[in-house]
């Protein structure tokens, strides 16, 4: 039986919507459940059911597409549809699955959407493999994880972490040179890490390793300072000490 996703179409511009709406109609796997004028038309919509796809024009009267994607505590997968290239750069920080540039081709949409459906399909279980061969990460001596990014399984090796933030349902990993994101709850995410980790703020876990400073109010990461929540001080400040 074939996965059905539900999209929700926000497009102001009537040639540009007729088009959308031609294309989504393609695929089998598309359900186009509602097509909106503009944001506030859009936002009860997403609120009064599951939808599993946002097609968001960046250009909105009133509260433009990006925007409106971040006053959204929960959000469907989103790709941008706009006739500027100047927001692409910006618009991958929001994590969406792709940004379409007007006049949108089919052959573009369509690679939109295969990559859309490649990273919701359900990962295929490994084979299972020896210990020796390939220990398991979730042990404590494991020095790395795998994290579902959406886009793939990629490695994050511990110590190269300088802190994990909470963006609600989500964790953001900030490493050196990269951040990467997962589905996860921060008091859950925080179990999976050595002990050289340690919460100092509701929405924020360290590596010692990695600190370079600190004083009661916050902890200096090189360029980065986290605050320390004040239910969490007394023993921010235990474990700093005793180095």
């Amino acid at each position: 039986m074939t996965q059905v996703y539900r999209c929700v179409l926000v497009e102001d511009e009537p040639l540009a919507q007729g088009l959308m709406q031609k294309h989504i109609a393609q695929f089998e796997q598309l359900e186009l459940v509602a097509t909106c004028w503009n944001a506030m038309e859009a936002l009860p919509v997403l609120q009064q059911q599951p939808i599993d796809l946002l097609f968001l024009d960046i250009q909105l009267p009133g509260l433009s597409g990006m925007d409106f994607l971040r006053t959204l505590s929960h959000p469907p997968r989103v790709i941008f549809t706009t006739a500027y290239r100047e927001y692409a750069a910006e618009s991958y920080e929001l994590e969406v699955v792709d940004y379409l540039v007007k006049p949108i081709t089919f052959d573009r949409f369509f690679k939109a959407i295969s990559r859309f459906l490649q990273e919701e399909a359900p990962a295929t279980p490994a084979p299972p493999v020896s210990a020796t061969a390939y220990p398991a990460a979730t042990t404590e001596t494991e020095d790395s994880m795998y994290m579902n990014t959406r886009r793939k399984y990629q490695r994050i090796r511990f110590r190269e972490v300088l802190f994990v933030e909470s963006l609600k349902d989500y964790v953001r990993i900030h490493l050196e040179d990269q951040q990467v994101m997962t589905k996860d709850k921060i008091s859950e995410f925080a179990d999976k890490l050595p002990d050289y980790f340690i919460r100092v703020h509701r929405s924020y876990v360290v590596n010692t390793q990695q600190i370079t400073g600190f004083t009661a109010q916050d902890i200096e990461i090189g360029p980065h300072e986290i605050p320390i929540g004040i239910s969490y001080k007394q023993a921010v400040m235990d474990a700093l000490k005793r180095g």
